[in-house]
């Protein structure tokens, strides 16, 4: 996305985005400095660096034309998001960092729900308290997901009964009653989003899209055999996350707080995304997918598949990426990872077998 120069009437917009390294934080911080905004980022601290998703947008702090600042925080540690929220002084705050991974949090349920549930709550206390103290407004934005839904059979709205399957679904449900209770409770302007899946190149490489995309990209070029899955049955909606983080913003923008789900009201199996994905290479997914059965969960998600009729009429968003395009767009993304990968492995640089 291109850059604008900020305009006088935004120009001293900031917003404050934990998750800024993921994939929404990513695609939501070039949408926010197209728009004129100041960004601000909250990154947890590793000695290895985990920026990569910003690195083309990244300004050195010290140029004066930096409009992305990166701070240490956690979202375990409320004294930091105080500080964070106090020094800063956000008009729009967006949480969306959590562990996101469904399946780890059957194995890190403890962290999970630190992260994901008490996180969001720290967060809504500390910007609670800094509208208290110096009556500025700041607007809320926190990141549900559909998997809040788990067995209530699609398709859902807002209205739709929430029963969520695993402990990251359980603590995104806690997140989102606690971001409708300070709404109601101290009248902020709080808003959640329930976004269905959303995929796109900077998806994680652990979670099931980006995974049988990689796989694509490096067994056509000749750098892997098989994939290993899970659950072929599972069906989700899946979207562009490039479209998703506008809807984010869309919601921050209105006369009064509300709740939205924001989805394509498409679904599709993962057998046929592997369909799909394998096939716009010309290969044949059978020949290179196995089943391990470590992949699946104990308690299964079957069918998610939003109905965004509310945001779409009142917000007047809809998504501009169909299922076809993200699957050509990741499996295109990984295909030229792959090669410059063979390249590597070609000339000894990196090991070509650490791959079934």
């Amino acid at each position: 996305m291109t850059e604008t120069k900020p305009t006088e009437s935004s120009a001293l917009k900031k917003a404050l985005i934990s998750g800024i390294t993921g994939q929404d934080g990513s695609y939501l911080t070039e949408f926010l400095l197209g728009k004129g905004y100041e960004v601000h980022g909250i990154i947890r601290r590793s000695s290895n660096f985990n920026t990569q998703r910003l690195e083309h947008i990244y300004i050195d702090p010290h140029n004066s034309s930096a409009r992305m600042k990166l701070h240490y925080g956690d979202l375990t540690d409320a004294s930091a998001l105080r500080k964070w929220v106090d020094s800063i002084c956000p008009d729009e705050v967006y949480n969306l960092g959590a562990q996101s991974h469904v399946g780890v949090s059957f194995e890190n349920p403890d962290y999970t729900a630190d992260v994901v549930a008490t996180g969001a709550l720290r967060l809504l206390e500390a910007v609670r308290v800094h509208i208290e103290t110096t009556g500025r407004q700041v607007k809320y934005y926190q990141a549900g997901s559909s998997e809040m839904y788990g067995a209530t059979p699609p398709p859902q709205d807002e209205s739709t009964l929430f029963h969520p399957r695993s402990p990251y679904a359980v603590s995104k449900v806690a997140a989102h009653w606690y971001t409708v209770n300070y709404r109601e409770a101290y009248g902020l302007f709080a808003c959640n989003g329930i976004l269905f899946n959303h995929e796109s190149p900077r998806r994680g490489e652990n979670f099931v899209t980006r995974k049988i995309t990689r796989a694509v990209g490096r067994i056509k070029i000749g750098l892997q055999k098989k994939v290993y899955l899970g659950n072929l049955k599972a069906s989700r909606d899946w979207g562009f996350a490039g479209d998703y983080v506008e809807a984010m913003w869309l919601m921050l923008q209105q006369e009064k707080p509300d709740d939205y789900v924001v989805a394509t009201e498409d679904s599709h199996t993962v057998e046929e995304f592997l369909e799909a994905a394998f096939g716009y290479v010309g290969l044949d997914w059978k020949d290179h997918v196995e089943i391990d059965p470590r992949y699946f969960r104990p308690s299964e998600v079957d069918n998610l598949r939003g109905s965004s009729e509310k945001i779409r009429s009142l917000l007047g968003w809809k998504p501009k990426v169909d299922f076809q395009q993200l699957v050509a767009m990741m499996v295109e993304s990984d295909l030229e990872r792959a090669k410059r990968e063979k390249v590597l492995a070609d000339n000894g640089y990196i090991a070509s077998h650490q791959q079934p």
